[in-house]
């Protein structure tokens, strides 16, 4: 049989709970209605009481017996002596409240509100070879290790065994930054099977040389103060940023050169706080949309589609007002999370001085 449940909640008690011995009928004989009343009425003692609750989600759906399967689950955490509290699940909230164009402000600091995109490739005439001789010191004496491209002995000559480059495959070169060491015919090789946009970027603990570009397609970046608050950030308006990338013909940079590709979920919506720290996120994402860095196409990791523009590893937030996909606020790292994915792709304060010069 039931637990007997408090008499203040009597309007959706069975008849006879108000008498200690008066019978109860069992949980077989209760239909779904019975069920959803003794759970409810449960729920409203209990809030009216002041008593912590535990919130059991009012399950929704088109089939009968999910709201059903609530009020179980609430008889049942009763009967173990739990406080139950139906309650309804968050709603996702993607956009805004509507915003009419006369409460759209620009954002002091930067210019403009709008950015298309640009093509930055590295100077025309020089050689691979010529690249790399500016971040490299040769290596009389190599240590006894393995070059960590091709896997072999740094002592011996390098294992590639794709393209020849022009370099002698015993020679042995250390980056002048982080001082790691590898064949000169591993890193030539794998120079030329990158964006060759005259940065490299060592394979070992990713330190950047140069400065490094992707192949994000051809689109439009936007930028506004909308007057919202973000959850988290009640003290301060939103920075709205909006991407529109149309769909194409992927270039030669591309994965497949002559193939188009689709773009997905564009114009995509994403948010900051307009805090300090918000604006300089922002400063530094220009940066990044200008050296093409934000997308690249490839194969999308949701939806499986390959030939389509995706995100490039610098995380944005999506969702306004909830935070139940993950890509929304609160969220009190991300914009610490953010400034170190841009600082991975080379991008910090400093990129800000040399992009004005």
């Amino acid at each position: 049989s039931t637990p007997a449940l408090s008499s203040a909640g009597a309007s959706g008690s069975p008849p006879g709970a108000g008498s200690g011995k008066a019978s109860r009928p069992g949980l077989g004989t209760l239909n779904r209605s019975h069920l959803q009343r003794l759970a409810i009425a449960q729920s409203r003692v209990l809030i009216a009481s002041g008593v912590p609750t535990v919130p059991v989600k009012n399950l929704t759906g088109s089939s009968p017996v999910n709201p059903a399967l609530a009020g179980i689950t609430g008889i049942l955490m009763s009967a173990a002596g739990l406080p139950v509290c139906l309650t309804r699940p968050p709603k996702l909230v993607l956009h805004p409240p509507p915003v009419s164009k006369s409460e759209i402000q620009s954002i002091p600091g930067i210019s403009h509100s709008c950015r298309k995109t640009t093509k930055k490739q590295a100077k025309k005439g020089k050689t691979p070879e010529e690249v790399l001789k500016k971040y490299l010191q040769k290596v009389r004496h190599p240590p006894d290790e393995d070059c960590t491209i091709c896997m072999e002995r740094l002592s011996a000559p390098s294992g590639y065994k794709g393209p020849q480059p022009a370099v002698k495959p015993d020679l042995v070169g250390k980056l002048v930054k982080c001082s790691h060491v590898f064949h000169l015919h591993c890193l030539v090789a794998m120079y030329n099977n990158g964006n060759k946009d005259g940065s490299l970027q060592c394979p070992t603990c990713k330190t950047i040389y140069g400065v490094k570009t992707g192949t994000q397609p051809p689109g439009k970046m936007e930028y506004h103060i909308i007057p919202h608050a973000l959850p988290g950030h009640a003290d301060c308006k939103t920075i709205r940023i909006i991407y529109n990338i149309p769909p194409g013909v992927q270039g030669p940079e591309h994965p497949n050169p002559g193939k188009s590709f689709t773009a997905r979920g564009f114009p995509r919506h994403c948010y900051l706080p307009d805090s300090e720290k918000g604006r300089k996120v922002l400063k530094l994402l220009l940066v990044a949309w200008d050296r093409r860095l934000i997308f690249a196409i490839g194969t999308s990791s949701t939806t499986g589609e390959s030939d389509t523009v995706i995100w490039n590893e610098i995380h944005h937030k999506t969702e306004f007002g909830s935070n139940l996909t993950g890509h929304g606020y609160p969220d009190i790292n991300y914009l610490d999370n953010v400034l170190a994915e841009l600082a991975a792709q080379g991008i910090t304060e400093e990129s800000l001085a040399q992009e004005k010069d």
